[in-house]
């Protein structure tokens, strides 16, 4: 099933000009799945001329042609949905549900943006004088460097891909070298739709130096990215020299506050039932679960319960409900955060260690911390995996300080049967997507992403493809200037 993946420049596979690969791993083995091909700095040249070539035939195009090809995308997606969702369960570790789940995700934002394409309106200003008409159209930003995580590698890799299409631009995307396979199937069917060659193109290898390369070429004049923030941080300064339009969505650290007038055991269900999924890798995921004091007990207990009840295994076996994180640093940085908060007071409530009964794989059992305090690192830095941090709070303006307190901003959460108290919560959250009795935030139909340092820009949503336009004001005097002859 899982096979070597080469490049894809200019509408064909091809390998690396070095001939140089690397191996893939299965998370849940340690095992090589495969290998992918290493690119060379003359491929990503090969990459950029081809965009460039691509991107004079593909912005031609009429939207509605856009749009067919798009939709036709969408649709050959969904018709290989169990080819996919094996490749990215085998690559990422997540159960196959989940990963069926992600695959018809991608395929909602090509047929989100086949129709967005269609409207991309422009604007009218009304000219002060009878002679003068003003407007204001929107035109494709040109060649798009895009870089994607491998945490959700088909979802993450589609808002790229098809909003830059939809918006008339090509692309260059490089997929996170631990699962490229679900993006590799993106490109192939935006090849088998009918999508022009070199308006799609796919690199895979040294990030540092593709990303250097492609940012620094005059070609490229649009960077995507998700990413972790120190990686976003680095893209920024490279676009900054050349000016470049940026957008990217970078690491949370969500905060989940609930009030005192819950269910709060069917609350935490809920939370622990989002919290573990993907494995905790997700950047909306809920990480700093702040509870009323009069509700931790059954909130904690409850939250507890679940994790405890999890199934741990390979994504493909039946009845797992939770993989192995995507690598070994990833798995070493949740051991250190468990070991920190323990020391410094918190209790282990569900799990903390990995799973004696697992020799190989990067497998941490699903984890709940109580009373854990605002210092440790968990509560601090973003914990991308199995890990459930839970504190108390009094009163509403000290919990608001709190979540608001650190430099991230991508997602929150809001549990309150109170209206006012839920919507002002919601409002004084300082994060780019808010959550209120729910916490399945990403939708083909929403604006997805963050403030502060969790990023820039939207995907997503009649947003999204704002990202891949210029704005261009014309101004026409209809009269004739000077007298003909």
């Amino acid at each position: 099933m899982y096979h070597d993946l080469n490049l894809f420049i200019g509408g064909e596979w091809r390998a690396a000009s070095g001939k140089a690969t690397r191996n893939v791993t299965d998370p849940a083995t340690e095992e090589a799945l495969g290998t992918i091909a290493m690119a060379t700095e003359d491929d990503v040249d090969a990459a950029l001329a081809a965009a460039q070539s691509g991107f004079a035939t593909w912005r031609r195009f009429g939207t509605w042609d856009r749009a067919a090809l798009l939709r036709k995308t969408a649709d050959l997606i969904r018709e290989r949905v169990e080819t996919i969702a094996t490749l990215m369960s085998l690559e990422t570790g997540k159960p196959i549900a989940e990963a069926r789940g992600e695959t018809n995700a991608a395929a909602d934002q090509f047929e989100w943006y086949a129709e967005e394409t269609k409207r991309i309106y422009g604007q009218i200003i009304e000219g002060r004088t009878g002679e003068s008409r003003m407007s204001v159209i929107y035109q494709p930003v040109g060649v798009v460097a895009a870089f994607s995580a491998w945490n959700f590698p088909a979802l993450l890799p589609a808002r790229k891909i098809a909003a830059a299409l939809g918006a008339g631009c090509s692309i260059i995307i490089k997929p996170a070298g631990e699962a490229p396979a679900s993006c590799a199937a993106l490109v192939a069917a935006c090849h088998d739709a009918g999508i022009p060659a070199g308006a799609v193109n796919f690199l895979t290898g040294n990030s540092s130096m593709i990303a250097e390369r492609l940012i620094r070429s005059p070609i490229v004049r649009k960077v995507s990215v998700t990413g972790s923030v120190p990686v976003g941080k680095e893209i920024l300064r490279l676009a900054a020299d050349g000016v470049k339009k940026v957008s990217m969505e970078l690491g949370g650290h969500g905060p989940v506050v609930i009030f005192d007038d819950v269910d709060a055991e069917a609350v935490a269900r809920t939370c622990a039932a989002t919290k573990f999924r993907n494995c905790g890798q997700v950047c909306i995921s809920p990480t700093r679960f702040y509870v009323h004091e009069s509700q931790y007990e059954a909130f904690a207990g409850a939250f507890a319960e679940v994790a405890k009840g999890l199934k741990l295994g390979r994504g493909l076996d039946d009845g797992v409900q939770m993989g192995p994180m995507a690598n070994r640093r990833g798995l070493t940085t949740i051991e250190e955060m468990v070991s920190d908060a323990v020391g410094l007071g918190a209790s282990v409530l569900a799990g903390g260690a990995r799973p004696k009964s697992m020799n190989a794989g990067y497998f941490f059992e699903p984890t709940v911390l109580g009373q854990v305090p605002d210092e440790a690192l968990v509560m601090r830095e973003e914990p991308f995996g199995p890990i459930a941090p839970i504190t108390t709070f009094r009163d509403y303006d000290e919990v608001m300080e709190r979540a608001n307190a650190l430099p991230f901003g991508l997602a929150g959460y809001v549990f309150s049967n109170n209206l006012s108290l839920a919507t002002r919560a919601s409002e004084d959250l300082e994060v780019g997507m808010v959550g209120v009795n729910e916490m399945l935030l990403a939708t083909a139909e929403a604006p997805f992403g963050g403030i502060k340092e969790s990023g820039m820009g939207r995907e997503g949503g009649s947003l999204g493809v704002m990202d891949y336009l210029n704005p261009k004001y014309v101004r026409t005097r209809i009269e004739p200037i000077g007298r003909q002859s």
